[in-house]
């Protein structure tokens, strides 16, 4: 069985590292997924869920998490608009990753409290 990492390790957000690239069937749904959360409009913010149904990859919440955690910098992915499908950061409290999302939504408008995103500005990316 493999080792579960923390989320921490997870969504280490476009904190990159060389890594071996991904299979091709992969790459086309990393790619989906990027194209995606690269259209969450500024100010709105979507579930790790809403992206992998929008990306035509029904029931791949993870998968989202995975491919926002092995984005290319260079992709410069709005990350921090995508949450869990409670409205809740996914990342600890105590990390620099939770005070850095909560960091970006709060410059652009989106209320958090108690690490949870304000209601209205959830979008399930229907238009998409």
């Amino acid at each position: 069985m493999p080792h579960k990492k923390s989320l921490n390790a997870l969504f280490r957000p476009l904190a990159r590292t060389s890594r071996v690239p991904a299979a091709a069937g992969e790459s086309v749904a990393l790619q989906a997924i990027w194209d995606v959360v690269g259209a969450i409009p500024h100010g709105q913010v979507s579930s790790y869920g809403a992206v992998a149904r929008a990306a035509g990859l029904p029931g791949r919440a993870r998968q989202a998490g995975y491919a926002l955690r092995t984005a290319p910098a260079e992709l410069n992915l709005p990350w921090h608009r995508v949450v869990s499908a409670s409205g809740h950061i996914s990342f600890p409290a105590s990390s620099r990753q939770y005070r850095e999302q909560v960091r970006r939504l709060r410059a652009e408008g989106v209320a958090v409290q108690d690490g949870r995103v304000a209601r209205q500005a959830l979008t399930e990316l229907t238009e998409l």
